[in-house]
Parts: structure tokens; C-alpha cells; sequence
């Protein structure tokens, strides 16, 4: 038996921490691109991120089911830490995003 939650949560955690970076270094190599579209791309970090959280949360209700055969307990703790990482940084970008509209709004 294999747990693909536990492994779907590892693969989501990772990218979603990665969209940040990619989302700058994109900005800062092309001048097509603003901080402030990075930014809002930074924002997919929270939705990887709760996938990544849900999976994982899946893969721990499979390894109850099948009482620990499935496997996969470490990659659905280590995604789901990376997952809440990531949603932290979505979160943050969603702030800095709102604050800047707001500020340009009333300015």
C-alpha cells in the first residue's frame, strides 16, 4: 500500500515555497514584470500551501484506516510543516499586497 497524500503533500509544500522566489527572481530578470505582480503571485503560495496542509491531513486519516500500513507518516508531517510555512508567506504577501492597494487608493 502506498500513501499518495503523504507523498502529494510533499510535492505541493515544496512548490509552494518555491513560487515566491521564482515569482522575484522573474521580476528582478525581466522588466516586463513588478514587484507588485510578484507579489500577487506570491499569493499561490497560500493556496499550494493549504493543499499541501490537506493532503497531508488526508495522509494521516489513510494511515488510521489502514492502522499504519500505508506509510508515509514522516513525508505527511514534513508536508504539513512546510505546508503551513507556506501559508504563512501567502498570507504575508495577501497583507503586503492589501496594504499597497490601499495605500495607492488613498494617496
Amino acid at each position: 500500500m502506498r500513501n499518495d497524500a503523504a507523498r502529494g503533500s510533499l510535492l505541493c509544500a515544496p512548490l509552494g515555497l518555491l513560487l515566491p522566489v521564482v515569482a522575484f527572481a522573474v521580476a528582478r530578470q525581466l522588466g516586463r514584470v513588478t514587484l507588485v505582480q510578484a507579489t500577487a503571485a506570491t499569493c499561490g503560495s497560500l493556496v499550494l500551501g493549504l493543499f499541501a496542509v490537506g493532503l497531508a491531513r488526508r495522509a494521516r486519516r489513510n494511515l488510521e484506516y489502514t492502522l499504519g500500513r500505508a506509510g508515509g507518516r514522516g513525508a505527511a508531517r514534513v508536508g504539513k510543516l512546510l505546508g503551513v510555512l507556506a501559508i504563512c508567506i501567502g498570507c504575508a504577501a495577501a497583507l503586503a499586497l492589501g496594504s499597497y492597494s490601499l495605500l495607492r487608493y488613498f494617496h
